[in-house]
């Protein structure tokens, strides 16, 4: 069994989610509200002790056709600096269409909610793992 945390990055915030490769069933987590990039790493440090994941998923956002944007590249070096400074092996999936399924609730971010929908589709694409 290997737990996993997954992350919807965002400028303004990072949503967070939980699970684990027995059970294959994501948990909203939390939202980092951070101002700086130190302050999200910090929270981010403080989740993987708690929960010592052993993969990270990160959600990678892509236009319709499957073409890259800003947001992409962004997300990209976001993993990157996951996996570069706590050397955690980091998964980017495909996460064109889970806003779309999501509004938020009365100015509530939904950004953990987004982070689980990743979580599962990584889950629900890879039965073996």
């Amino acid at each position: 069994m290997m737990t996993v945390l997954a992350f919807d990055f965002g400028l303004k915030r990072v949503g967070v989610a939980v699970g684990n490769t027995l059970i294959r069933q994501a948990q909203p987590l939390q939202v980092i509200e951070a101002a700086t990039n130190d302050g999200k790493f910090d929270a981010i440090s403080q989740l993987l002790s708690e929960w010592q994941p052993q993969r990270v998923i990160v959600g990678l956002p892509l236009h319709p056709d499957g073409a890259e944007h800003e947001m992409s590249v962004r997300c990209r070096r976001f993993a990157n600096q996951i996996h570069g400074r706590f050397g955690i092996e980091t998964v980017l999936v495909d996460e064109r269409y889970t806003s779309a399924v999501l509004t938020q609730h009365r100015g509530q971010p939904v950004d953990h909610e987004a982070a689980a929908l990743i979580l599962q589709q990584y889950f629900d694409a890879h039965e073996s793992d």
